[in-house]
């Protein structure tokens, strides 16, 4: 069995960045009272970070889903991927803010069925695009609008697995440390 990939590059601080990252980390701490460790990683490469900023700030503003919707995209993309530190990060804002009901993220960070029918079908239908690589079915696709979403929002969706693409592959990459605030719900995949 081979050993997973660790970056040596190290996490970038506002203390050790320079220029373009600075800027960064000076407006990530200015808007989120903190840096996460998360962009201290994807910084070291500004316009990954910049990127990443972008996509996520026009789905959580853009994507019509409600923030409890759009949490539960942003946590099945993170279980389907095995971020570790996505995880822990969409459960506390689930819980705290987005107000996602506790059964739901439950489900899915366990891989169980999620009792509400319209955030299942939000969850079935994000969780399928990933696996086929973006050629959903069209039964799948008619579901997922026959659960009252729209069309447009299957583009949501690819935005947010766009976003979500970029911070879980780059914590693999890292090794991402969990931030303090989050160790309240860490996640471990489940054993197959």
């Amino acid at each position: 069995m081979s050993t997973a990939y660790r970056s040596s590059l190290a996490l970038v601080t506002p203390e050790t960045a320079a220029a373009k990252a600075a800027d960064l980390l000076a407006g990530a701490k200015q808007k989120l009272g903190f840096v996460p460790n998360m962009y201290g990683a994807m910084v070291n490469s500004p316009g990954f970070l910049e990127t990443y900023q972008l996509g996520y700030e026009r789905f959580r503003a853009e994507s019509g889903f409600t923030p409890a919707e759009q949490e539960v995209v942003f946590l099945t993309i993170s279980f389907e991927n095995g971020c570790n530190y996505c995880m822990a990060a969409h459960s506390v804002l689930a819980d705290m803010f987005s107000k996602v009901p506790k059964e739901t993220t439950d489900a899915i960070r366990t891989g169980t069925t999620i009792p509400d029918a319209k955030l299942a079908a939000l969850a079935g239908f994000t969780r399928h695009l990933l696996q086929t690589r973006g050629r959903p079915t069209a039964e799948a696709a008619q579901g997922f609008i026959g659960a009252g979403f729209s069309e447009r929002q299957i583009l949501e969706v690819i935005l947010a697995i766009a976003v979500k693409t970029l911070s879980n592959y780059s914590n693999h990459i890292f090794g991402t440390p969990v931030d303090d605030m989050f160790k309240g719900r860490l996640w471990a995949p489940p054993k197959a």
